[in-house]
């Protein structure tokens, strides 16, 4: 596993481009940053084995006629935490929610009295409806809470779009 103290101000440089844009060649991308390409393709080979988790685009979601985004908070119920419930509860849920390609990230979490955070795309408030529906039924005896936010993706409210590209100008 790479040591994050071992990257180097040029692994910095080149994590930043990828993010922007991950279809560049290591051609370009030596030029951009002022480095040879062959260091560019053997650094960023071994940040792609070490650091990067994978490649994806980032869609124009109301393109792709998606309307909502929710953002999903869940209380546990108690029973959960004990110790012999814990591995099974996580296994369900693990196994239910792998199995949701709209869910783009689910987690435990902490603070706001809460122990989960799910956060899902769906085509419309009937999608919406349907897909929390079904949550309930299938993990709801898990919970003794489940509330959700939802984003208008649409929406004039939306002030800076979702997205890793913020990070790369941070650089």
């Amino acid at each position: 596993m790479l040591n994050m103290q071992k990257l180097k101000s040029i692994d910095y440089k080149i994590l930043a481009a990828l993010i922007r844009n991950s279809k560049i060649s290591d051609r370009q991308l030596a030029k951009d940053i002022g480095v040879s390409q062959p260091t560019v393709t053997r650094r960023r080979a071994r940040l792609e084995k070490e650091v990067i988790d994978g490649y994806t685009a980032i869609p124009r979601w109301v393109n792709m006629g998606y309307e909502i985004l929710a953002i999903t908070l869940v209380k546990a119920h108690s029973s959960v935490g004990m110790r012999d419930n814990v591995e099974a509860a996580r296994k369900r849920a693990v196994s239910w929610m792998m199995n949701q390609p709209n869910v783009l990230m689910c987690s435990g979490i902490r603070g706001m009295g809460r122990s989960g955070l799910m956060i899902s795309i769906h085509k419309n408030y009937a999608d919406f409806d349907l897909f929390i529906s079904e949550h309930k039924r299938e993990l709801g005896d898990l919970f003794t809470e489940i509330e959700s936010a939802l984003v208008n993706l649409g929406g004039r409210e939306i002030i800076k779009p979702l997205h890793l590209k913020y990070l790369a100008e941070a650089e």
